[in-house]
Protein backbone atom coordinates (compact mmCIF):
# COMPACT_ATOMS: atom_id res chain seq x y z
CA UNK A 1 0.00 0.00 0.00
CA UNK A 2 1.25 3.48 -0.88
CA UNK A 3 1.06 6.26 1.73
CA UNK A 4 1.64 10.01 1.76
CA UNK A 5 4.47 11.07 4.08
CA UNK A 6 5.99 14.36 5.22
CA UNK A 7 9.65 14.69 6.20
CA UNK A 8 10.60 17.64 8.40
CA UNK A 9 13.97 19.26 7.72
CA UNK A 10 15.90 22.34 8.83
CA UNK A 11 15.22 25.53 6.85
CA UNK A 12 17.58 25.77 3.84
CA UNK A 13 18.14 21.99 3.63
CA UNK A 14 15.02 21.12 1.66
CA UNK A 15 16.79 20.39 -1.65
CA UNK A 16 19.50 18.32 0.03
CA UNK A 17 16.79 16.26 1.75
CA UNK A 18 14.88 15.93 -1.52
CA UNK A 19 17.91 14.41 -3.23
CA UNK A 20 18.39 12.02 -0.33
CA UNK A 21 14.76 10.89 -0.48
CA UNK A 22 15.10 10.28 -4.23
CA UNK A 23 18.12 8.06 -3.60
CA UNK A 24 16.18 6.11 -0.95
CA UNK A 25 13.36 5.40 -3.40
CA UNK A 26 10.67 7.98 -2.55
CA UNK A 27 8.12 8.93 -5.22
CA UNK A 28 6.00 12.03 -5.95
CA UNK A 29 8.45 14.22 -4.04
CA UNK A 30 7.33 17.80 -3.38
CA UNK A 31 9.48 20.29 -1.40
CA UNK A 32 7.89 22.77 1.00
CA UNK A 33 9.31 25.20 3.57
CA UNK A 34 11.11 23.10 6.20
CA UNK A 35 9.73 19.86 4.80
CA UNK A 36 9.27 17.43 1.92
CA UNK A 37 6.10 15.61 0.89
CA UNK A 38 6.61 12.21 -0.68
CA UNK A 39 4.96 8.84 -1.28
CA UNK A 40 6.01 5.29 -0.60
CA UNK A 41 5.13 2.03 1.09
CA UNK A 42 5.80 0.87 4.64
CA UNK A 43 9.21 -0.47 3.64
CA UNK A 44 10.23 2.99 2.44
CA UNK A 45 9.06 4.54 5.72
CA UNK A 46 11.30 2.19 7.67
CA UNK A 47 14.21 2.68 5.25
CA UNK A 48 14.07 6.49 5.42
CA UNK A 49 14.11 6.42 9.22
CA UNK A 50 17.06 4.02 9.18
CA UNK A 51 19.17 5.67 6.45
CA UNK A 52 18.28 9.39 6.23
CA UNK A 53 21.17 11.66 7.20
CA UNK A 54 19.61 15.13 6.77
CA UNK A 55 15.99 14.66 7.93
CA UNK A 56 14.54 15.32 11.39
CA UNK A 57 11.28 13.35 11.37
CA UNK A 58 9.01 11.38 9.05
CA UNK A 59 5.30 12.01 9.61
CA UNK A 60 2.31 10.00 8.37
CA UNK A 61 -0.65 12.42 7.94
CA UNK A 62 -3.93 10.70 8.90
CA UNK A 63 -6.49 13.54 8.92
CA UNK A 64 -7.06 17.23 8.32
CA UNK A 65 -9.85 18.60 10.52
CA UNK A 66 -11.55 21.92 11.20
CA UNK A 67 -10.04 23.85 14.11
CA UNK A 68 -11.45 27.37 14.23
CA UNK A 69 -11.36 27.26 18.04
CA UNK A 70 -10.82 24.79 20.88
CA UNK A 71 -14.38 23.45 20.84
CA UNK A 72 -14.36 22.75 17.10
CA UNK A 73 -10.92 21.13 17.33
CA UNK A 74 -12.08 18.86 20.18
CA UNK A 75 -15.20 17.73 18.29
CA UNK A 76 -13.29 17.21 15.04
CA UNK A 77 -10.57 15.10 16.67
CA UNK A 78 -13.11 13.01 18.58
CA UNK A 79 -14.76 11.94 15.30
CA UNK A 80 -11.58 10.15 14.18
CA UNK A 81 -11.56 6.41 14.91
CA UNK A 82 -8.52 6.36 17.16
CA UNK A 83 -8.66 2.64 17.88
CA UNK A 84 -7.08 2.18 14.43
CA UNK A 85 -3.93 3.79 15.81
CA UNK A 86 -3.98 3.51 19.61
CA UNK A 87 -5.13 1.03 22.26
CA UNK A 88 -5.98 2.13 25.84
CA UNK A 89 -3.02 0.09 27.14
CA UNK A 90 -0.64 2.22 25.07
CA UNK A 91 0.73 5.65 25.94
CA UNK A 92 0.51 8.79 23.84
CA UNK A 93 1.90 12.30 23.52
CA UNK A 94 0.92 15.28 21.38
CA UNK A 95 3.36 17.68 19.74
CA UNK A 96 1.84 20.89 18.33
CA UNK A 97 3.12 23.43 15.84
CA UNK A 98 1.46 26.42 14.21
CA UNK A 99 -1.38 28.58 15.54
CA UNK A 100 -4.42 30.64 14.65
CA UNK A 101 -6.38 33.43 16.37
CA UNK A 102 -8.06 31.13 18.91
CA UNK A 103 -5.45 28.38 19.18
CA UNK A 104 -2.23 30.22 19.82
CA UNK A 105 -0.74 28.23 22.70
CA UNK A 106 0.72 24.83 21.78
CA UNK A 107 0.20 23.27 25.23
CA UNK A 108 -3.49 24.27 25.27
CA UNK A 109 -3.98 22.93 21.73
CA UNK A 110 -2.33 19.64 22.67
CA UNK A 111 -4.62 19.38 25.68
CA UNK A 112 -7.74 19.64 23.52
CA UNK A 113 -6.50 16.89 21.22
CA UNK A 114 -5.50 14.64 24.11
CA UNK A 115 -8.88 15.15 25.83
CA UNK A 116 -10.77 14.28 22.63
CA UNK A 117 -8.81 11.03 22.20
CA UNK A 118 -9.05 9.80 25.79
CA UNK A 119 -12.75 10.79 26.08
CA UNK A 120 -13.45 8.64 23.00
CA UNK A 121 -11.52 5.78 24.60
CA UNK A 122 -13.45 6.05 27.86
CA UNK A 123 -16.75 5.90 26.00
CA UNK A 124 -15.68 2.89 23.88
CA UNK A 125 -13.57 0.88 26.30
CA UNK A 126 -14.13 2.30 29.79
CA UNK A 127 -10.42 3.00 30.10
CA UNK A 128 -7.91 5.39 28.53
CA UNK A 129 -4.31 5.81 27.45
CA UNK A 130 -1.83 7.53 29.72
CA UNK A 131 0.38 10.40 28.59
CA UNK A 132 4.12 9.74 28.33
CA UNK A 133 6.01 12.74 26.99
CA UNK A 134 9.38 10.95 27.11
CA UNK A 135 8.80 7.74 25.16
CA UNK A 136 5.16 7.38 24.09
CA UNK A 137 3.85 4.43 22.12
CA UNK A 138 2.15 6.91 19.79
CA UNK A 139 3.49 10.41 19.16
CA UNK A 140 0.93 12.58 17.37
CA UNK A 141 1.98 15.69 15.50
CA UNK A 142 -0.67 18.41 15.20
CA UNK A 143 -0.08 21.37 12.92
CA UNK A 144 -2.52 24.30 13.08
CA UNK A 145 -2.78 26.21 9.81
CA UNK A 146 -5.44 28.90 9.54
CA UNK A 147 -8.67 27.14 10.63
CA UNK A 148 -7.45 23.61 9.98
CA UNK A 149 -5.39 21.09 11.90
CA UNK A 150 -3.28 18.43 10.18
CA UNK A 151 -2.91 15.37 12.40
CA UNK A 152 0.01 13.05 11.71
CA UNK A 153 1.64 10.05 13.34
CA UNK A 154 5.34 10.63 14.05
CA UNK A 155 7.16 7.54 12.80
CA UNK A 156 10.55 8.68 14.08
CA UNK A 157 9.81 9.37 17.74
CA UNK A 158 12.94 11.17 18.86
CA UNK A 159 14.40 13.45 16.19
CA UNK A 160 16.57 11.57 13.70
CA UNK A 161 19.47 13.97 14.25
CA UNK A 162 19.93 12.19 17.58
CA UNK A 163 21.75 9.24 16.06
CA UNK A 164 22.43 7.52 19.36
CA UNK A 165 26.24 7.43 19.09
CA UNK A 166 27.06 10.87 20.49
CA UNK A 167 27.00 10.59 24.28
CA UNK A 168 29.86 13.08 24.63
CA UNK A 169 29.30 16.62 23.36
CA UNK A 170 31.39 19.76 23.41
CA UNK A 171 30.09 23.32 23.52
CA UNK A 172 27.42 24.21 20.93
CA UNK A 173 27.92 21.10 18.77
CA UNK A 174 26.56 20.89 15.24
CA UNK A 175 23.45 18.81 14.76
CA UNK A 176 24.38 15.63 12.93
CA UNK A 177 21.83 16.43 10.21
CA UNK A 178 23.51 19.78 9.50
CA UNK A 179 26.96 18.19 9.49
CA UNK A 180 25.78 15.59 6.95
CA UNK A 181 24.24 18.34 4.81
CA UNK A 182 27.46 20.38 4.93
CA UNK A 183 29.37 17.39 3.57
CA UNK A 184 26.89 17.11 0.71
CA UNK A 185 27.11 20.84 -0.03
CA UNK A 186 30.91 20.60 0.02
CA UNK A 187 30.59 17.84 -2.62
CA UNK A 188 32.81 15.64 -0.49
CA UNK A 189 33.14 12.02 -1.58
CA UNK A 190 34.86 9.16 0.27
CA UNK A 191 37.67 9.27 -2.30
CA UNK A 192 38.75 12.68 -0.95
CA UNK A 193 40.66 13.31 2.26
CA UNK A 194 38.65 15.22 4.87
CA UNK A 195 40.14 17.35 7.65
CA UNK A 196 38.42 19.36 10.39
CA UNK A 197 41.01 21.41 12.33
CA UNK A 198 38.43 22.55 14.93
CA UNK A 199 36.61 19.25 15.34
CA UNK A 200 35.28 19.56 18.89
CA UNK A 201 33.42 16.34 19.77
CA UNK A 202 33.88 15.13 16.20
CA UNK A 203 30.51 15.52 14.46
CA UNK A 204 31.79 16.39 10.97
CA UNK A 205 34.47 13.65 10.77
CA UNK A 206 32.09 11.07 12.25
CA UNK A 207 29.27 11.87 9.83
CA UNK A 208 31.82 11.64 7.02
CA UNK A 209 32.96 8.24 8.27
CA UNK A 210 29.39 6.91 8.46
CA UNK A 211 28.83 7.99 4.87
CA UNK A 212 32.18 6.69 3.61
CA UNK A 213 31.70 3.27 5.26
CA UNK A 214 28.03 3.09 4.19
CA UNK A 215 26.81 2.85 7.79
CA UNK A 216 23.12 3.60 8.32
CA UNK A 217 22.90 6.33 11.01
CA UNK A 218 19.75 4.77 12.46
CA UNK A 219 21.61 1.61 13.50
CA UNK A 220 22.69 3.26 16.75
CA UNK A 221 19.20 4.21 17.95
CA UNK A 222 17.32 2.16 20.52
CA UNK A 223 13.89 2.64 18.95
CA UNK A 224 11.79 4.48 16.39
CA UNK A 225 8.20 5.62 16.83
CA UNK A 226 6.82 3.22 14.22
CA UNK A 227 8.00 0.20 16.25
CA UNK A 228 5.04 0.59 18.63
CA UNK A 229 2.44 1.23 15.92
CA UNK A 230 -0.37 -1.30 15.70
CA UNK A 231 0.63 -2.29 12.14
CA UNK A 232 4.38 -2.61 12.83
CA UNK A 233 5.94 -5.32 10.64
CA UNK A 234 8.70 -6.86 12.75
CA UNK A 235 9.89 -9.23 10.01
CA UNK A 236 10.21 -6.42 7.45
CA UNK A 237 12.13 -4.28 9.95
CA UNK A 238 14.54 -7.11 10.78
CA UNK A 239 15.21 -7.65 7.08
CA UNK A 240 16.09 -3.96 6.66
CA UNK A 241 18.35 -4.03 9.72
CA UNK A 242 20.16 -7.12 8.46
CA UNK A 243 20.57 -5.57 5.01
CA UNK A 244 22.01 -2.38 6.55
CA UNK A 245 24.49 -4.26 8.72
CA UNK A 246 25.68 -6.36 5.78
CA UNK A 247 26.10 -3.36 3.46
CA UNK A 248 28.68 -1.51 5.54
CA UNK A 249 32.29 -1.48 4.38
CA UNK A 250 35.33 -1.64 6.62
CA UNK A 251 38.11 0.43 5.05
CA UNK A 252 38.23 4.14 4.16
CA UNK A 253 39.43 5.14 0.70
CA UNK A 254 41.02 8.36 2.01
CA UNK A 255 41.88 9.70 5.48
CA UNK A 256 39.27 11.39 7.68
CA UNK A 257 40.92 13.44 10.41
CA UNK A 258 39.80 15.79 13.16
CA UNK A 259 42.05 17.87 15.36
CA UNK A 260 41.50 20.23 18.28
CA UNK A 261 43.71 21.96 20.81
CA UNK A 262 41.72 20.62 23.77
CA UNK A 263 42.58 17.12 25.00
CA UNK A 264 39.19 16.75 26.68
CA UNK A 265 37.16 17.29 23.51
CA UNK A 266 39.48 15.01 21.53
CA UNK A 267 38.71 12.32 24.10
CA UNK A 268 34.99 13.06 23.63
CA UNK A 269 35.39 12.69 19.86
CA UNK A 270 37.22 9.39 20.29
CA UNK A 271 34.50 8.09 22.64
CA UNK A 272 31.87 8.98 20.04
CA UNK A 273 33.93 7.24 17.34
CA UNK A 274 34.02 4.11 19.50
CA UNK A 275 30.25 4.30 19.99
CA UNK A 276 29.63 4.15 16.25
CA UNK A 277 32.34 1.61 15.52
CA UNK A 278 34.72 3.80 13.51
CA UNK A 279 37.46 4.53 16.07
CA UNK A 280 39.89 2.38 14.06
CA UNK A 281 39.19 4.38 10.90
CA UNK A 282 38.86 8.07 11.87
CA UNK A 283 41.85 9.86 13.34
CA UNK A 284 41.44 12.39 16.18
CA UNK A 285 44.53 14.36 17.13
CA UNK A 286 45.20 16.90 19.86
CA UNK A 287 46.94 19.73 18.02
CA UNK A 288 47.16 23.50 18.14
CA UNK A 289 45.68 25.17 15.07
CA UNK A 290 49.06 26.75 14.36
CA UNK A 291 50.60 23.28 13.99
CA UNK A 292 48.16 21.63 11.55
CA UNK A 293 49.42 20.36 8.20
CA UNK A 294 47.66 18.97 5.15
CA UNK A 295 47.53 15.14 5.38
CA UNK A 296 47.28 14.69 1.60
CA UNK A 297 47.90 16.60 -1.63
CA UNK A 298 44.20 17.36 -2.07
CA UNK A 299 40.96 17.11 -0.16
CA UNK A 300 38.32 19.03 1.75
CA UNK A 301 39.11 21.06 4.86
CA UNK A 302 35.90 21.96 6.67
CA UNK A 303 35.19 23.52 10.05
CA UNK A 304 32.67 25.28 12.26
CA UNK A 305 34.64 27.88 14.25
CA UNK A 306 32.95 29.82 17.06
CA UNK A 307 31.33 33.06 15.93
CA UNK A 308 30.41 34.75 19.17
CA UNK A 309 26.71 33.83 19.33
CA UNK A 310 26.84 30.80 21.62
CA UNK A 311 30.58 30.35 22.11
CA UNK A 312 33.41 32.87 22.10
CA UNK A 313 33.70 36.64 22.24
CA UNK A 314 33.33 38.18 18.75
CA UNK A 315 35.84 40.89 19.66
CA UNK A 316 38.47 38.24 20.40
CA UNK A 317 37.75 35.85 17.53
CA UNK A 318 39.11 37.98 14.69
CA UNK A 319 42.61 36.59 15.15
CA UNK A 320 41.30 33.01 14.95
CA UNK A 321 39.62 33.70 11.60
CA UNK A 322 42.74 35.40 10.28
CA UNK A 323 44.82 32.42 11.39
CA UNK A 324 42.45 30.04 9.60
CA UNK A 325 42.78 32.05 6.41
CA UNK A 326 46.57 32.03 6.65
CA UNK A 327 46.69 28.27 7.25
CA UNK A 328 44.27 27.56 4.41
CA UNK A 329 46.39 29.61 2.02
CA UNK A 330 49.84 28.51 3.14
CA UNK A 331 49.42 24.81 3.98
CA UNK A 332 46.43 23.51 2.01
CA UNK A 333 47.23 24.39 -1.60
CA UNK A 334 45.25 22.09 -3.89
CA UNK A 335 42.49 21.67 -1.31
CA UNK A 336 39.01 23.23 -1.07
CA UNK A 337 38.07 24.85 2.24
CA UNK A 338 34.61 25.29 3.76
CA UNK A 339 33.90 27.40 6.80
CA UNK A 340 30.53 27.75 8.54
CA UNK A 341 29.97 31.06 10.30
CA UNK A 342 27.15 33.19 11.62
CA UNK A 343 29.20 36.38 11.78
CA UNK A 344 29.78 38.32 8.56
CA UNK A 345 32.35 40.65 10.10
CA UNK A 346 34.44 37.76 11.39
CA UNK A 347 34.35 36.05 8.01
CA UNK A 348 36.04 39.09 6.49
CA UNK A 349 39.06 38.38 8.71
CA UNK A 350 39.77 35.16 6.79
CA UNK A 351 41.24 37.36 4.08
CA UNK A 352 40.47 35.01 1.19
CA UNK A 353 38.05 35.38 -1.70
CA UNK A 354 35.05 33.11 -1.48
CA UNK A 355 33.99 31.15 -4.56
CA UNK A 356 30.56 30.34 -3.11
CA UNK A 357 28.37 31.45 -0.18
CA UNK A 358 25.62 29.04 0.92
CA UNK A 359 22.97 30.26 3.41
CA UNK A 360 22.26 27.75 6.19
CA UNK A 361 20.30 27.63 9.43
CA UNK A 362 22.21 26.38 12.48
CA UNK A 363 19.72 25.78 15.27
CA UNK A 364 17.79 28.94 14.45
CA UNK A 365 20.89 31.06 13.79
CA UNK A 366 21.29 32.32 10.20
CA UNK A 367 24.72 31.20 8.98
CA UNK A 368 26.71 30.96 5.78
CA UNK A 369 28.87 28.11 4.53
CA UNK A 370 31.81 29.82 2.80
CA UNK A 371 33.78 28.03 0.08
CA UNK A 372 37.40 28.84 -0.72
CA UNK A 373 39.37 27.43 -3.66
CA UNK A 374 42.99 27.10 -2.50
CA UNK A 375 45.46 27.33 -5.38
Amino acid sequence: MIYNYFATVAPSLEMIALQELEQLGAKEIMPEVSGIRFQGDKKLLYRVNLWARTIFRVLLPIAEVKSFNAEQLYKSVKKIDWENYLQPEQTLAIHCTGSNQHLNHSHFTALQIKNAIIDQQREKFGKRSSVDVQQPDLLINAHIYQNNCILSLDSSGESLHRRGYRAAMGLAPLKETLAAAMLELAQWTPQLALFDPLCGSGTLPLEAALKALNIAPGLFRQRFGFQSWLDFDQALWQDLLREAKESRTSILSAPIIGSDRCAQVIQQAYSNAQACGVSDQVQFIQRELSEVEAPASEGIIICNPPYGKRVGNPQELGSLYKQLGDIFKQRFKGWTAYLLTGNKELSKQVGLKTSRRIPLDNGGLPCTLLKYELY
